[in-house]
């Protein structure tokens, strides 16, 4: 089944939504209402499940050129430099980081030329049982699947899920950046109320994250650099340094939300994917990981099934489950990993585990959410 499919939003689960349909002889065009189209936020890290997407995708071997592996899993520690769990150099490690950008522009370089538009921001949507009509500001166009990946505060989810609850607030925020740095090994650091995430990127740069538990969402500060510095003032090195590093205008500050589980992705030719369907807090790093998931997912439910209602009912079924189970697993992490009373009793537990043990824990297939191996994309020359 071939067809034309229109993707709202441009960040990494739409363009590898369109990279996945192009590749199984689809057509697509990526409305992204920004004006200039690129990925906002830091760093990130990548899973064996995410990696193994990127693969399906066509552009896993550029993807590990530009990444760097990240022990941040392995090294585990305490505000006065302790460490929980150690890593060791040579320890086969799972996890990739890279800058969100770098990721962004290696998908939107495997989108054909012309698919992407920007300034177009979604006023309207429309179906029937033939076609999908979208709407924005200066066009309109019409395809037989329109793909949501709007991100968490989806125009499309909106429009077509009114009664949905809104983005809930976690009590959490967080402030990253980027810095220069020399080689460093990833960790997370383990406070009472807080961590601090610390992932190795390309051109001698670090990505960090500081979170916290906040009352209520936007809570800003006129100087958040020096308010992010002084909650780590005592805290071990290079966390003040790697701060101190960053550019004073670079230091973003987000509030962490996440969304209650939809009865459904799928609403007759339209689909959710990514944070539009099921975004989730930080805490597991599955994010675009899940989004890619989404993308490949789709794509190969759409080249297999005989009509597109029977290839969203399929994407329905296999990805509602898996990404909002994962979803609770990271609103649950989070409360952990931030919650005083809970901190004592979760690095207590952490330092008692053996660290041959940890290490297994830390294998590609050291997890249910790592295991996830991808459907294969046929492509339209091979039909395999």
């Amino acid at each position: 089944m071939n067809g034309q499919a229109i993707i709202v939003g441009g960040g990494i689960g739409g363009l590898g939504a369109a990279v996945a349909l192009r590749r199984i002889g689809w057509r697509a065009v990526v409305l992204e209402r920004a004006d200039d189209l690129g990925e906002i936020g830091a760093g990130m890290s990548q899973a064996p499940n995410a990696m193994r997407c990127l693969d399906a995708l066509g552009v896993g071997e550029q993807a590990r050129a530009i990444g760097l592996p990240t022990y941040s899993a392995g090294n585990l520690r305490l505000p006065d430099g302790r460490h929980l769990q150690r890593a060791h150099p040579g320890d086969p490690t799972p996890l990739l980081a890279f800058h969100r950008a770098d990721l962004h522009r290696l998908l939107l370089e495997a989108v054909p030329a012309g698919w992407v538009r920007t300034g177009a921001e979604v006023t309207g949507l429309r179906q029937d049982r033939d076609q999908v009509t979208v709407t924005w500001k200066d066009g309109e166009a019409t395809a037989d699947v329109v793909i949501g990946a709007d991100g968490i505060r989806s125009a499309v989810r909106r429009s077509l899920w009114p009664d949905a609850s809104p983005p809930r607030y976690l009590g959490r925020t967080a402030w990253l950046g980027i810095a220069p740095a020399g080689a460093l090994p990833g960790s997370v650091t383990m406070g009472s109320g807080a961590y601090f995430l610390i992932h190795p990127l390309s051109r001698d740069r670090a990505y960090w994250a500081y979170v916290t538990t906040c009352a209520r969402p936007g809570v800003r500060h006129a100087d958040e650099k020096a308010t992010v510095l002084q909650q780590v003032r005592d805290w071990h090195e290079p966390i003040p340094a790697l701060i101190a590093a960053t550019p004073d205008d670079a230091v973003i500050r987000i509030d962490i939300h996440d969304l209650d589980p939809l009865p459904s992705y799928v609403d007759g030719r339209v689909a959710l994917l990514g944070d539009a369907a099921h975004a989730m807090s930080p805490d597991r790093g599955q994010g675009a990981g899940q989004s890619l998931e989404d993308a490949v997912v789709l794509a190969a439910a759409l080249a297999a099934e005989p009509s597109i209602g029977t290839a969203l009912r399929r994407y329905d079924a296999e990805r509602r489950p898996r990404t909002q189970a994962t979803a609770r697993g990271a609103r649950a992490d989070g409360r952990r990993t931030t919650s005083p009373a809970a901190h004592r009793w979760l690095t207590t537990m952490v330092r008692l585990v053996p660290p041959a043990l940890w290490r297994k824990g830390l294998t590609p297939d050291g997890n249910a959410t790592w295991r996830w191996q991808p459907p294969h994309l046929p492509t339209p020359d091979t039909g395999r």
